[in-house]
């Protein structure tokens, strides 16, 4: 039997990694900039986060939801102490998608209604309603089309209101990413924010924050969405909260009130996924990794727009996307394969993103600065 073939491979086999940097079946290494799609936020292999796994499982790794696991609150107290949101409670389950496709349903339970506005540009993962709320047909098979997704302009507010006086009465939610990632790193105003806050508590509907790539300290605050000062009723989480294990959550506003068998989950919340989960909370605590990401984001977003052939650096933090005046598909090609770097793209071909682990210090940046600029001079001479 042969793997399903849905992904275009690099010719790597990575079989270490420490920190920053991952080393393949060749003794190569490399410098990851791309965490694994924003997964690995406190640094591949941190020995606290591998010793909480072990230890561990040397007791229990997994028993169902029908038994009481303190793990799990602990994990709830210590997630809203860091995030600020104390009052909020968790809803653990496994992946982005997942989260998003929870948060949808909880808005619909709350609310009695069907609709729900999403914005072009965004993606929220691969589940049904989760794809349905994603502008990506490419996804979008025919069971997932759906007329309850009011699709609007990212970033209109006029759109956004319109949409509100025509379908205020049928909205269960406004779902929108803290950062779109996918789309090529665009930042929602801190108007258009507002504006959302505003337009759900005119209606009613419940607001989601989609966090899932933009959290756990990525842009320098626990949540993208606070350097806008809103407060959502429910945030979705995945990603760098496990740091590479398979865990995600809904962090729901007390407005919401939970009922027995309205969501449910086998591997959510499972004893490993809950000390994974409490291992990346303390690394980042004690080790002052949102203050790190603002630093180092600062730095490189300062220096890249000096660059040949850059036409807009956007991000915060350390979630950054370089628009390039050509098409980024050959620099990142290039960038792997002479200087041993892994970086991302979007689907905007001309923006490269940058996702890298938390903890990177100034030699990795100033390694990829060095190493991305030779390859755009590179290319400007072949250009000539």
């Amino acid at each position: 039997m042969n793997l399903f073939d849905v992904y275009p491979l690099f010719d790597i086999t990575p079989v270490r990694a420490q920190g920053a940097y991952v080393w393949d079946d060749k003794g190569k290494r490399y410098l990851d900039l791309y965490g694994g799609h924003a997964v690995i936020s406190i640094g591949h292999s941190h020995p606290h986060y591998v010793k909480r796994i072990a230890r561990q499982l040397y007791d229990i790794g997994f028993y169902s939801n029908s038994v009481q696991m303190p793990l799990q609150q602990e994990l709830a107290e210590k997630l809203g102490q860091l995030s600020g949101y104390p009052d909020y409670s968790l809803f653990l389950c496994n992946s982005g998608a997942e989260a998003n496709e929870n948060a949808l349903k909880l808005a619909s339970f709350h609310t009695g209604r069907k609709k729900a506005i999403a914005f072009s540009g965004a993606f929220h993962g691969r589940t049904a309603a989760a794809v349905a709320a994603t502008d990506n047909k490419s996804i979008q098979a025919p069971i997932n089309e759906t007329d309850n997704i009011i699709m609007l302009p990212f970033n209109d507010v006029e759109a956004f209101n319109t949409a509100v006086q025509e379908h205020g009465s049928e909205l269960a939610a406004v779902l929108v990413e803290g950062i779109q990632g996918v789309g090529g790193v665009q930042i929602p105003d801190v108007a258009f924010l507002q504006a959302l806050e505003a337009g759900c508590a005119q209606t009613g509907a419940l607001l989601i924050l989609d966090e899932v790539q933009s959290g756990y300290g990525r842009t320098g605050a626990f949540f993208a969405h606070q350097h806008a000062g809103i407060k959502p009723h429910l945030i979705t989480v995945a990603k760098g909260m496990g740091n590479g294990f398979p865990v995600a959550g809904v962090l729901v506003s007390p407005v919401v009130k939970a009922k027995h068998g309205m969501l449910g989950t086998t591997f959510g919340g499972n004893y490993l996924a809950c000390v994974a989960s409490l291992a990346v909370l303390e690394v980042i605590q004690e080790e002052n990794l949102m203050q790190n990401a603002r630093n180092m984001g600062r730095w490189l977003m300062d220096e890249l727009k000096g660059l040949p052939g850059v036409r807009e650096v956007r991000g915060q933090g350390l979630m950054i996307g370089i628009e390039l005046d050509k098409t980024c598909a050959g620099i990142r090609k290039q960038l792997l394969e002479e200087h041993q770097i892994f970086t991302g793209s979007s689907s905007d071909k001309n923006t490269l993103r940058l996702l890298p682990p938390l903890c990177i210090g100034g030699r990795e940046v100033q390694a990829f600065l060095e190493a991305f600029e030779a390859v755009l001079y590179q290319i400007d001479l072949q250009e000539v």
